[in-house]
């Protein structure tokens, strides 16, 4: 039973119809797994907090620095060099006392991801790096287990709900992570602080939903915000038959699928498509940002087809084209990419996007 402080505590909430006693009661019985207490995962503890949610368990080995302040709203200017982890402790159980935070100061990875996530039935990915986001999904997809993606850059994010109720994984849609290096981090292109607050909001809101088995989860769905723009659209993405982590191919938990591959032909480098585009055969070129960022500068004579137009405008992609799929940094065209060839289409992906060409092979290009 709930108590009387729970009751206030809560009240709000419990006022929607959605939420009864015992949806409550639920919540303060789930374990939920944040992995990073940075700027997504900031947001994501403090609402699962704030909501009831009795187990909130942090998975971080870092320490705090002023450079992590604009974003990461678990920790302070007195937090300064202290981890990450006890510092979101502290943070999570000044807003309520009655969660119970076990800290994990490690970083997730291939080795330790099964035996971490065992003991939670859900999980929110807040990494911001390749090799744990693909350690999160095999080691979710082995145990059959729910989690929460999501990821920011600049001013917009993505969002999904991966590996729920036979859904796809993050594998079907990416099936194998990035050549290293060639996706540039949030020092290099940086990040707008309140970006990373609505995105791990938004995922404490699907992990919520989960949770009280309210409304629709964003399962295959992949959804893309620019809040530079102001807009948001969904993907839909499918599970995979052949997906090495929840489809027919087996591996067993702590193979390690992130560091067993090579650089892949669905990916070009800059160099690569200099010299084919001197070629008489030379691929079309696909530019898949925004309108806004074409004004920006363009590769080549491309087709220019937002994200959010592609799905509708297949019609006018020539089936019989080697497409160069591009975007600023290569995210968005990767998924892009990966999209078009389950519709039949030979396309590859420009590692490192408009901004690695302009550093690399035509510098005239403004950078932005």
């Amino acid at each position: 039973m709930l108590t009387a402080g729970e009751l206030a505590r809560y009240a709000r909430q419990l006022a929607l119809p959605e939420v009864t006693l015992a949806h409550q009661e639920r919540l303060r019985s789930a374990r939920v797994l944040i992995i990073g207490a940075g700027g997504l995962g900031s947001p994501a503890a403090l609402y699962l907090a704030a909501a009831g949610v009795g187990c909130v368990g942090i998975v971080d080995d870092d320490t705090v620095d002023v450079s992590n302040l604009h974003r990461q709203v678990l920790h302070g200017t007195p937090d300064i060099g202290r981890g990450k982890a006890e510092s979101a402790a502290d943070a999570i159980r000044r807003l309520n006392p009655n969660v119970d935070v076990p800290l994990h100061r490690d970083r997730l990875s291939v080795g330790n991801a099964s035996g971490i996530i065992s003991s939670y039935e859900l999980v929110i990915d807040g990494s911001d790096n390749y090799a744990t986001r693909y350690a999160v999904n095999d080691a979710c997809a082995h145990a059959r287990k729910a989690w929460v993606y999501g990821s920011v850059e600049r001013f917009s994010g993505q969002l999904s709900v991966f590996g729920h109720a036979g859904g796809p994984c993050y594998r079907c849609v990416f099936p194998e992570a990035p050549p290293p290096g060639s996706s540039a981090s949030c020092e290099e292109i940086g990040v707008l602080g309140a970006v990373p607050g609505v995105i791990g909001s938004l995922q404490a809101t699907e992990a919520l939903k989960l949770l009280l088995g309210v409304g629709t989860p964003i399962s295959g769905r992949l959804q893309q915000w620019d809040f530079r723009s102001g807009t948001m659209h969904d993907i839909t993405i499918e599970r995979r038959g052949d997906c090495a982590a929840c489809g027919g191919v087996s591996r067993g938990p702590g193979a390690d699928l992130v560091n067993a591959h090579v650089p892949l032909p669905t990916e070009l480098l800059p160099v690569e498509l200099a010299a084919l585009l001197t070629q008489p055969d030379a691929p079309t070129l696909l530019d898949v940002r925004e309108p806004w960022e074409w004004q920006q500068g363009v590769i080549g004579t491309p087709q220019l087809l937002s994200m959010q137009e592609l799905p509708q405008q297949l019609s006018g992609l020539d089936r019989g084209a080697d497409l160069v799929v591009y975007c600023h940094h290569g995210v968005r065209s990767r998924m892009a990419a990966d999209w078009l060839r389950t519709q039949g289409f030979r396309a590859r992906n420009l590692t490192g996007g408009i901004d690695r060409w302009s550093r690399e092979i035509d510098p005239s290009l403004r950078r932005y």
